[in-house]
């Protein structure tokens, strides 16, 4: 059974830093790591993507809205992602959710491909 957990969420104010941390584990029969996604969804709102990894580190994409703000990167476990979120606005505040695929390899934008769910965790940017 594969579990998806994020941590790291918050109030912060605005131009603020915060970084998440999404862990993917449970899946003992895949050869190669997870491709791996986070994605949000503030009050009222559909959820919407926010930076995609590839399993193997090479390929990443963000969200126009975050990119040159927000990076995504892999960590030194298999299937652990983080997401450094910098100078953080009032719009930036959303329930942020992480996200697993262990069937596909490059880079996934879109929520209806990953198979594993975070419970997500709430950031709010606020002063």
């Amino acid at each position: 059974q594969v579990q998806v957990v994020e941590s790291g969420g918050g109030l912060v104010q605005p131009g603020g830093s915060l970084r998440l941390s999404c862990a993917a584990s449970g899946r003992t029969d895949s050869t190669y790591g997870a491709a791996m996604g986070w994605f949000r969804q503030a009050p009222g709102k559909e959820r919407e993507f926010v930076a995609a990894i590839s399993w193997n580190d090479i390929n990443r994409s963000y969200a126009d809205s975050v990119k040159g703000r927000f990076t995504i990167s892999r960590g030194n476990a298999k299937n652990v992602v983080y997401l450094q979120m910098n100078n953080l606005q009032s719009e930036d505040t959303a329930v942020y959710y992480c996200a697993a695929e262990f069937r596909r390899s490059g880079v996934i934008t879109t929520a209806a491909l990953y198979d594993y769910w975070g419970q997500g965790t709430q950031v709010t940017v606020s002063s």
